[in-house]
């Protein structure tokens, strides 16, 4: 798989990663051994680059991955994780989480001070079973950028001068805080959310110039806006929610769109991410090995170029986003 370099870093990285939320118990639950084959296939596919966070499944997903990566050279993979959230029991949360299913009995609690963040990154070597993170991304501070500017990344910051990390960034669901972060923070990268997709085009003049312009590494992930572009036909989710009639109009007119070309619109929903020149990874979430297996083939899928350009005349996405073939 095509390796390129992240950023500003030191770091080379494959073009596909896998994303773990769904080994984490996304929406249902997974058990050890798909977790485990889910990983191993991804693997066997020859991607190299894996992000997860404490969050996924409450320390779930990182204890998964951590248990198939310890089997690899160290060398061989790139591994981002997440601070902001402390994993801590609490006998009075609900039984079962709304979005995470078999989980152990802990909860997240926010913080992103500089001794909170210390603290996160060495829970999570534990969880993980490992010496190392390559990446470290604040994660979600929507509501706490005061603290996430003095606190969490003067921690990264930290981590990165004296060597024990290679790269640093925020993980969000939104861009516009990350271009905001971008100037105050020496940030690497920023994994982005489900803000620039077939659906959404959210980050294509917020986010992106300031990115191209400053070396500054987009790990994209929810291409599939949390399952909509992969089946609009069901019971569609956008952004981890129930998604709303017009949404699910557009996503029904780009499969349309898909068919009439005789391609599947999962297959152009990744392309049509990797096309701009900001995206260094795409990051794919799979709860299982077939899953995985048919995201990287998505990936890799031959898509005429006639698609491409119905596609932009259809006026479902921005007319100035980049698509495949394109001169960059």
């Amino acid at each position: 798989m095509e390796r390129v370099r992240l950023g500003r870093s030191s770091l080379e990285v494959t073009r596909l990663g896998l994303g773990t939320a769904p080994l984490g118990g996304l929406f249902e639950p997974v058990s050890d051994s798909d977790a485990e084959a889910t990983i191993a296939t991804a693997w066997s596919h020859g991607v190299r680059f894996f992000d997860t966070a404490p969050l996924y499944g409450f320390g779930l997903a990182e204890q998964r991955l951590g248990a198939f990566l310890r089997k690899q050279p160290r060398d061989n993979y790139v591994l981002s994780t997440k601070v902001g959230r402390l994993l801590r029991p609490d006998v009075g949360a609900p039984r079962e989480d709304p979005h995470y299913k078999g989980t152990p009995p802990l909860r997240p609690r926010f913080d992103y001070s500089y001794d909170g963040v210390m603290r996160s990154v060495e829970e999570s070597l534990v969880r993980l079973g490992l010496d190392r993170i390559d990446i470290l991304l604040v994660h979600d501070p929507d509501d706490h950028y005061d603290e996430a500017v003095a606190g969490a990344f003067r921690a990264l910051q930290r981590l990165r001068d004296d060597g024990s990390i290679k790269a640093i960034g925020a993980g969000m669901n939104q861009s516009e805080m990350l271009a905001r972060f971008a100037d105050a923070a020496p940030v690497d990268c920023f994994l982005l959310a489900g803000r620039y997709t077939l659906l959404d085009q959210g980050a294509l003049t917020t986010l992106f110039p300031i990115c191209t312009r400053k070396n500054i590494a987009i790990l994209l992930g929810g291409i599939y806006n949390s399952g909509i572009l992969a089946n609009p036909h069901g019971q569609a989710k956008f952004n981890y929610e129930d998604a709303d009639a017009s949404l699910v109009a557009r996503a029904r007119a780009l499969d349309a769109l898909c068919k009439q070309h005789g391609i599947a619109l999962k297959a152009a929903a990744i392309q049509f991410c990797l096309a701009h020149p900001a995206v260094t990874i795409g990051l794919q979430g799979a709860r299982t090995a077939q899953e995985a297996a048919d995201n990287i083939a998505m990936a890799h899928a031959p898509i005429p170029a006639a698609f491409w350009h119905a596609l932009r005349a259809s006026q479902l996405i921005d007319a100035h986003a980049p698509l495949p073939g394109e001169a960059r």
